[in-house]
């Protein structure tokens, strides 16, 4: 009989498992862009708005008016959602105006002459290697790059440099050269029935390039160095604009239409095409692997293992021959013993569960498209609404544990739940906003977005973490399958290799390998700007590392049992917990090995974010750990008849 149960559950929890894996695979072939097309007829207006100007070496970004580039007579602000201020967008108008499908040549924006001041910005910025955003229905504008393994390949960067820096006509001396001349082209298909447009695409050729003119600068004072009359266009030959005080800077443009066969709905699929997807299949079967021996380990334990323990167990006539025995049934009556500082471990837990909700319904809809790139900041701003609504889950699952810690006062843990894990999050991005406020980057988040993330938290999150509490501990329990003696069992001498401290770090070894790989892409987006749009790859994964966190605290929960050491509670949550220190130390060989970062301020923000990744993965995975543990006791201890 408990043969057969152990087996009926093994098998359905790998069915169900399999199909998850199954599911999500197919479901990444659907594309839900999120925004409407938008039309334009021939000779339609078509505006530019510009972004932030950002940098991978210093992670600080800025307005781009912060530097002293044409503006156009109002500068209005677009409307942003939460999470566009969040990653420190502040998009603009600019007074780069294009009419669909007419080109133009050598348009002058503005002239300025730089002093001091605006020279050592433009020097600063060029440093620093910051690049221009800017954005065209909805698309940004890229700098496409024919990679030097792939000719047929092309990489596509976010946004043009400001400038170089360099040596130019023989001269030792390095100089700043500014980014004065831009090459747009514009992609679009046409509709040949209607005659109307979508735009496909928008890509960017930067130039510097020292204007001339003759006589005095006067509004349409004819340029030498770009004449669309004499049919003299900018090349790239042309001497380049030093960026010195005193120095006169011309600002020009072109545009090209280019008509394409790529279609509106397909438009995105060349910024998020990931020229590396073999990796991603290798990450997949590199965590499989490790999936397919823990299973096999699990399955040795439960069908072999446990089946031979309980039937011998069962089989037992005496009191004398039960005496005699050791292993894991001989601590039944401590197995549900509450831990110290129960309190805290039921906090963790209700964390967790609220972390696992957001994560787990985030993955879906980006699965199936719902938060596709074209909705800028919808990632952040679905995170944080579905983190805030998950608080009902978690004091749920935090008044539930602590119910059956026999806990009086509920009311205490639900108030610790909302409070504990946000407070520490809050704290640490506060310090960090201050930070980069004190660098005047645009990434500051205001105080009028600071508030709505308070009111999130304490209008939204607190009320739905108690009515969740209130809910769980009304609820009635189930039996413990076995009864806690009065006094505590004596635990024995454990051999080296039982040492908490080593079976705890051990433990995280196996969930961190299933997950590293794909670590290496989700820091490549976050740090180095790109687009990472592969949430099919990345839900695998994450149900990888699901099994695999259950199957590594199982096995090393069901070792400690035979050792007769039933302080499970603690231990199952810091098995697979310990991952996050892996994961905090990959981030810091990460920082060492591929990042550029120079600034005492950005490599602080890139720790203290980090950190607070690692603890949010801590909080996932232990919970994971202690749940599968926890159904694990209550399972074989229901196997067994204790007298």
């Amino acid at each position: 009989m408990a043969r057969e149960l152990l087996a009926r559950n093994l098998g359905q929890w790998i069915s169900v498992s399999l199909l998850l894996l199954l599911h999500v695979h197919f479901g990444t072939c659907f594309y839900l862009p999120g925004v409407a097309p938008e039309d334009f007829h021939k000779g339609d207006m078509l505006r530019v708005k510009v972004n932030k100007l950002s940098s991978t070496k210093t992670q600080l970004p800025y307005s781009y008016y912060s530097l002293p580039y044409c503006h156009p007579d109002n500068i209005v602000d677009s409307a942003e959602n939460l999470g566009e201020v969040l990653r420190g967008d502040r998009i603009e108008n600019s007074p780069y105006v294009f009419k669909m499908r007419e080109p133009q040549m050598c348009n002058v924006v503005c002239r300025l002459v730089l002093d001091e001041k605006s020279a050592n910005e433009f020097k600063e910025k060029i440093d620093d290697e910051y690049r221009v955003n800017m954005i065209l229905d909805n698309l940004p504008l890229v700098v496409p790059l024919r990679r030097p393994d792939r000719e047929s390949s092309l990489v596509y960067l976010h946004g043009f440099l400001v400038g170089l820096k360099g040596q130019y006509a023989g001269n030792k001396d390095e100089k700043h050269f500014v980014h004065n001349h831009l090459t747009f082209i514009v992609k679009y298909h046409r509709d040949p029935l209607t005659e109307m447009s979508r735009i496909v695409g928008f890509e960017v050729k930067p130039f510097s390039v020292k204007h001339e003119y003759e006589g005095e600068w006067e509004n349409g004072t004819r340029l030498t160095t770009c004449d669309p009359h004499a049919k003299r266009l900018v090349s790239g030959s042309e001497p380049p604009q030093e960026v010195e005080d005193k120095k006169e800077i011309i600002f020009t443009y072109d545009v090209e239409f280019q008509e394409s066969n790529l279609k509106w709905a397909s438009r995105w699929d060349s910024y998020l095409l990931m020229a590396d997807d073999q990796i991603h299949w290798f990450s997949i079967v590199n965590s499989l692997m490790i999936v397919l021996f823990l299973s096999g380990m699990v399955a040795m334990i439960m069908l072999r293992t446990l089946y031979r323990d309980i039937s011998k167990y069962n089989q037992l006539e005496t009191q004398e021959e039960a005496q005699e025995e050791s292993g894991w049934k001989l601590v039944h009556g401590d197995v549900f013993r509450p831990p110290p500082n129960s309190d805290l471990l039921c906090v963790y837990v209700g964390t967790g569960v609220q972390f696992l909700g957001m994560i787990l319904v985030t993955m879906i809809f980006a699965a199936l498209g719902f938060l596709s790139p074209s909705n800028r900041g919808g990632l952040m701003t679905a995170m944080l609404l579905l983190w805030v609504l998950m608080g009902l889950g978690g004091g749920y699952s935090s008044a539930r544990l602590y119910k059956m810690f026999k806990g009086p006062q509920w009311k205490k843990i639900a108030l610790k739940s909302a409070f504990m894990f946000p407070a520490i999050a809050f704290s640490i991005f506060f310090v960090l906003n201050a930070l980069i406020w004190g660098q005047k980057s645009s990434g500051a988040v205001p105080f009028g977005t600071m508030f709505a993330l308070v009111f999130l938290w304490f209008g939204i999150s607190v009320p739905l973490v108690f009515l969740g509490g209130h809910l769980g501990y009304k609820m009635p329990l189930a039996e413990d399958p076995v009864k806690t003696n009065k006094i505590a069992r004596q635990i024995p001498d454990q051999p080296w290799y039982m040492n908490p401290m080593f079976s705890v770090l051990i433990g995280g070894v196996l969930p961190f390998g299933a997950v590293f790989i794909e670590l290496f892409f989700i820091l490549t987006s976050i740090w180095l700007h790109q687009f990472y749009y592969i949430f099919g790859f990345l839900f695998i994964v994450f149900i990888i590392l699901i099994v695999t966190c259950a199957e590594i605290t199982i096995v090393l929960c069901y070792f400690q049992l035979c050792s007769e050491d039933y302080r499970w509670w603690w231990r199952s949550y810091l098995t697979s917990g310990s991952s996050a220190l892996y994961l905090f130390l990959y981030t810091a060989f990460y920082f060492f090995t591929k990042l550029e970062i120079t600034k005492p301020v950005s490599g602080v923000l890139y720790f203290g974010y980090m950190l607070l990744l690692s603890y949010g993965f801590f909080v996932v995975t232990g919970t994971i750990g202690f749940y599968s543990c926890f159904w694990f006791i209550k399972l074989i201890y229901s196997s067994v008849k204790i007298d």
